[in-house]
């Protein structure tokens, strides 16, 4: 295994387990939606029909696979409440609140070279 250090510049060396590591959470992260659906529930968002509502485009058939998917991953939490009728709700795992920390830097990046609308 290499070391790796992270300098001001970025990582000096990675080898293959981290790359696939990083390569799997972004894949994921990748996915149309997961990014929006992981951020609606952090603002509040805790029913289906939450998410979906605040995630303008996303389809119902889409919510539930991208939310089994980020349950599978470990970044959200499902929780049932078997009431008529049954209840279910999302939340961030830790994990999930972690990845969304790790996403800061991203966030700034895009605020600094991503055109804006109009430009």
């Amino acid at each position: 295994m290499t070391d790796t250090t992270r300098t001001l510049t970025g990582w000096e060396t990675v080898d293959d387990e981290q790359c696939r590591r990083a390569t799997s959470i972004v894949e994921l992260l990748g996915h149309r939606w997961s990014s929006g659906i992981l951020l609606a529930i952090s603002r509040g968002a805790t029913r289906f029909s939450e998410i979906v509502a605040t995630v303008h485009g996303l389809s119902d058939r889409l919510a539930a696979v991208r939310l089994r998917e980020l349950e599978h991953a470990g970044l959200i939490d499902r929780t049932v409440t078997p009431t008529t009728p049954v209840s279910v709700r999302y939340a961030l795992s830790p994990r999930g609140r972690d990845l969304l920390a790790a996403l800061q830097p991203l966030q700034e990046y895009g605020q600094r070279w991503e055109p804006q609308p109009g430009e």
